[in-house]
């Protein structure tokens, strides 16, 4: 199993190095001192998962990594598959966040490249969640499946409303098959999880004008019938 690269990403920041939250009568409340746990956990889920994989991390690692107690583990998963399922979920709600907010302009162009931008780098900047994301989740069962499958849904349906505004915008561009949509996001995967096997999740940002092009040369030149 390749280790991901050192210098990781924040969403594995591990706290090994880190004291543990104040045990016992503490002025946290507690509902920021479970915040505080979860958080942590789930970035020790994260780190474990992409060094050891889905099925070799244990919850003694992670809780190392935490710097929490068993019991704390068992407060908020009920056992590791639900820690990385949880963690997935998160690091997938912050991918989306980051592609939202780095979609810029009112050019159709500009907002494709902008938000392939953003999508290559938060990957490139979060290894360790790309890592999870796109390679160690299929291990892990069909509900891990399961959610990689519906963020492929939601990319696919970006861009089927990226390509609408895009043809209003370009009257001549044609009309494509829906599936065509989903066929893009699976090229795009491809080429990304290709990246991150090879631990060049940094290079990723490197991909942005073949994606470009990619999406351009489908949507754009599509053969309308005769």
């Amino acid at each position: 199993m390749a280790k991901s690269p050192p210098d990781g990403g924040s969403l594995a920041r591990a706290h090994g190095a880190d004291p543990g939250l104040p045990r016992g009568r503490t002025p946290l409340p507690a509902d920021r001192r479970n915040a505080a746990h979860r958080e942590r956990l789930v970035r020790a889920v994260i780190a474990s998962a992409a060094e050891l994989g889905c099925h070799g991390m244990t919850v003694a690692d992670v809780v190392r990594r935490a710097r929490v107690s068993r019991n704390v583990f068992y407060e908020h998963f009920t056992d590791k598959e639900t820690a990385f399922l949880t963690a997935l979920d998160e690091g997938g709600k912050q991918l989306f966040t980051c592609i939202s907010a780095g979609t810029h302009g009112t050019d159709p162009m500009d907002r494709l490249r902008s938000a392939l931008r953003a999508y290559l780098g938060f990957l490139a900047g979060e290894p360790e969640f790309a890592r999870c994301f796109l390679i160690e989740l299929f291990p892990c069962g069909p509900a891990a499946r399961e959610q990689l499958h519906l963020a492929r849904a939601r990319f696919a349906a970006g861009i089927g409303r990226w390509h609408q505004s895009a043809r209003r915008a370009q009257p001549d561009w044609p009309p494509v098959p829906k599936e065509i949509y989903r066929a893009l996001v699976g090229a795009m995967h491809e080429l990304v999880v290709a990246y991150v096997r090879e631990n060049r999740v940094a290079h990723l940002p490197e991909l942005e004008d073949t994606a470009v092009r990619l999406y351009l040369a489908v949507l754009r030149e599509w053969p309308t019938r005769e």
